[in-house]
């Protein structure tokens, strides 16, 4: 490449122009996105434990009385039963997208095949790769090389205006594109992996500040204009990818939210059940008084598991979801000064 794609100072080359500032807390990314959902299922679960044990030692609540733990066991079984109900739901919307006529199953084919296709074409490659992690490395490598070829031909256009912020854009692009072959280099790199590179990566800037700026210069070269027009194409088959991806992850991490919750749902309806027969009359619990608060804590952490499955699965997929509900350059996530890019009415040059 003969457009140096690294600022001089060593600082990033890119200010804003193809990439949007991001700032999140690690931890709450965690949370949402990035922690295995079991994980924070027993997070949840460990908090709910802490907090009953803090009340009771606080005095706030007291687990001598049968009348009270009575009606909260009641109300867990209720509980668990509706959120049961609400999973058979969510699964039985998963399966109705799986069922399907031959000609719409045809159709549905023929479309991803019509995508891997126009990916063989664009990278030259025999095959689309078949594993996430490799098809969007190809296109990130596909959409970094467009993007190198952009930066010469604004260089050699000779168009000091354009060509500076074209080649200052076409480093943005690159560096997104290593930060994304940083994510699939590694040796464990996961589907999810390649789900969450293509969500961070901000295609839908990129896409606009190409847009604004092949159609702002009016003294570019039609070189230029043409390299402009295939990273373009770059970056549809890159969202192509983002929305599949979503698409097929999604209903997998549904389908094991309804198989946990399951699995969960009968101990946790047992746990609530048991928590009454420990009073087993009204003399008071069937156990030692001094462990009756913990059996009772404990209890009742287990049956809420299944809502802190809920919960974990919930976080995830509806971040993922917002994050990428967009269709095309809708930036839901721009503030309306951001960027260097001025689209008051009749300012087209």
């Amino acid at each position: 490449m003969s457009a140096d794609t690294n600022g001089d100072d060593g600082s990033p080359p890119d200010d804003g122009i193809a990439t949007r500032s991001r700032s999140r807390n690690r931890l709450v990314e965690w949370v949402l996105v990035d922690g295995n959902r079991l994980y924070v299922t027993l997070g949840f679960s460990v908090a709910v434990f802490v907090a009953l044990r803090l009340v009771h030692r606080l005095g706030v609540v007291g687990f001598a009385d049968a009348g009270p733990v009575s009606r909260l066991a009641g109300g867990m079984v209720a509980g668990s039963f509706s959120l049961v109900t609400l999973v058979v739901s969510v699964n039985q919307l998963i399966l109705s997208q799986e069922f399907s006529l031959a000609g719409e199953f045809r159709d549905r084919f023929d479309a991803v095949m019509s995508f891997r296709r126009d990916v063989e074409d664009a990278t030259d490659v025999p095959a689309a790769p078949a594993t996430p992690t490799r098809l969007l490395g190809l296109l990130s490598a596909h959409v970094r090389d467009r993007a190198d070829a952009l930066a010469d031909s604004a260089v050699e256009s000779g168009d000091d205006t354009g060509s500076e912020r074209t080649v200052r854009y076409a480093r943005g692009v690159i560096e997104a594109t290593r930060e994304v072959d940083d994510i699939l280099d590694g040796a464990d790199a996961t589907a999810f992996d390649a789900l969450v590179a293509a969500v961070e990566y901000d295609n839908e800037w990129q896409h606009y500040a190409a847009r604004h700026l092949r159609n702002d210069a009016s003294g570019s070269s039609a070189e230029t204009r043409r390299a402009f027009d295939e990273l373009l194409g770059a970056l549809r088959l890159f969202s192509t990818a983002q929305a599949h991806f979503k698409t097929v992850y999604l209903q997998r991490e549904l389908t094991r939210f309804s198989q946990l919750t399951i699995l969960c749902g009968v101990p946790s309806i047992g746990a609530a059940v048991l928590v009454v027969l420990l009073y087993g009359d009204a003399s008071g619990p069937t156990v030692s008084l001094a462990v009756y608060p913990y059996a009772v804590s404990l209890l009742v952490t287990v049956a809420f598991v299944p809502v802190g499955l809920l919960v974990a699965y919930v976080l995830r997929t509806a971040t993922l979801t917002r994050r990428t509900a967009a269709t095309g350059p809708t930036l839901f996530r721009k503030e309306p000064d951001e960027g260097p890019f001025d689209d008051a009415y009749g300012q087209r040059e």
